[in-house]
């Protein structure tokens, strides 16, 4: 279904502004300062041109200005943009006059680099993004965005999209790096950021733990028990090979794979220590594994496991606990709390979860709540009367 996008013009009448129909001439094109006002045509040199389109119920205006030829192209641009969008086809909006800048097209393009030098991820996020903006931000140059409408967008993901606080941040971080690689900076002020509550993370209980093993069959726990004992992040023991685990040094290796079009987090390779236990238990996997594929979790025909969240849900599930509390960032939040607990310097624990900076190990420095220190706030306060 094609998309309309009706051209009107926004004119001084005895009742106020009013947006009233447009006058043509038999080729189609808009006679100059002629507007219909209840029902005859009037001269008004005054006012601008609107583009009108819906968005679902809701029903939008554009201004583009007071040329009337430069109006109707635009009108037959926005709908052929509109229409291109409706039907799945792609179409790269022309540069305006005066050197602007489309939107749409900067889009576009940003869009393709971050396809090309990013993961498939962030290419979503950032597709996402936008998306969201161009429903919230209906200017067609770059050069006519103002500090306005980017606080309009955080009202329209917070009462639109309805999105959760950090998500909003999220988006809005999106789209300032799209501003900032169009050379715009500045717009927005330090409280025009969305806030959010930055949340402690959460950690999985030894009693927690206990009894979601204690639920595992041999192949669950080996899983679980890789994800807790090495901290990686879900896609890294997805990709995870046998030329990965190194069992004479009881490391494990993070590593881009080529062949499976996966690479790490910020390209960033890294080497784990893990326990005897899990070397142990991973040895005694390897020898009852098909010889002929090289992950080491992987599902049937040698393919990549996807479904790990969903599993450790049913066996939490099967434990008789609440699968909301099971989740598989969890298990990297335990490990980095653990080994911080277990007084691991702060820089040794930032190589081990391959964060770029300290500030993102630092949030797992949590307060220990473990016996041992009860006993010793005892020991402090004992003889206090």
């Amino acid at each position: 279904m094609n998309r309309e996008v009706n051209l009107t013009k926004r004119v001084q009448t005895p009742y106020g502004w009013r947006y009233c129909r447009l006058v043509f001439s038999a080729n189609g094109r808009i006679k100059p300062d002629l507007a219909v006002v209840k029902g005859k045509q009037e001269c008004h040199k005054e006012g601008a041109y609107y583009l009108e389109w819906r968005e679902g119920s809701k029903r939008v205006r554009l201004s583009v200005g007071k040329d009337p030829a430069d109006a109707s192209a635009r009108r037959q641009r926005k709908a052929a943009e509109l229409n291109a969008v409706n039907h799945g086809v792609a179409v790269v909006p022309e540069n305006g006059q005066n050197g602007q800048r489309s939107v749409a097209a900067a889009m576009a393009e940003f869009l393709d680099e971050t396809k090309l030098t990013k993961k498939p991820k962030t290419l979503a996020a950032y597709r996402t993004a936008l998306s969201y903006f161009l429903e919230s931000c209906h200017k067609l140059h770059l050069e006519d965005i103002e500090r306005r409408d980017l606080l309009k967008f955080c009202a329209f993901l917070r009462d639109e999209k309805e999105q959760a606080p950090r998500t909003c941040w999220n988006r809005f971080s999106n789209v300032m790096s799209f501003l900032k690689a169009q050379g715009i900076r500045g717009m927005a002020q330090k409280n025009d950021w969305p806030r959010y509550v930055e949340e402690e993370p959460e950690i999985y209980e030894d009693e927690q733990l206990g009894t979601l093993f204690a639920a595992c069959d041999a192949e669950e726990r080996l899983w679980y028990e890789f994800f807790l004992m090495t901290g990686e992040r879900e896609q890294e023991v997805m990709y995870t090979d046998w030329t990965d685990i190194n069992f004479k040094a009881s490391m494990v290796r993070v590593s881009h794979k080529p062949e499976r079009g996966w690479t790490p987090k910020a390209y960033k390779e890294r080497e784990i220590p893990i326990p005897a236990k899990l070397a142990t238990s991973l040895k005694a996997w390897r020898a009852k594994a098909e010889k002929t594929c090289d992950l080491v979790f992987p599902t049937s025909g040698c393919k990549v496991k996807m479904n790990f969240l969903d599993d450790l849900k049913a066996v939490a599930q099967r434990a008789e606990q609440n699968p909301a509390e099971f989740w598989l960032h969890k298990f990297r939040a335990t490990f980095a709390t653990r080994c911080l607990w277990a007084g691991v310097d702060l820089r040794t624990v930032q190589q081990w979860l391959g964060h770029s900076d300290m500030e993102s190990t630092m949030r797992y420095l949590k307060p220990s709540r473990s016996q041992q220190v009860r006993d010793k706030v005892n020991e402090i306060f004992g003889g206090v009367k």
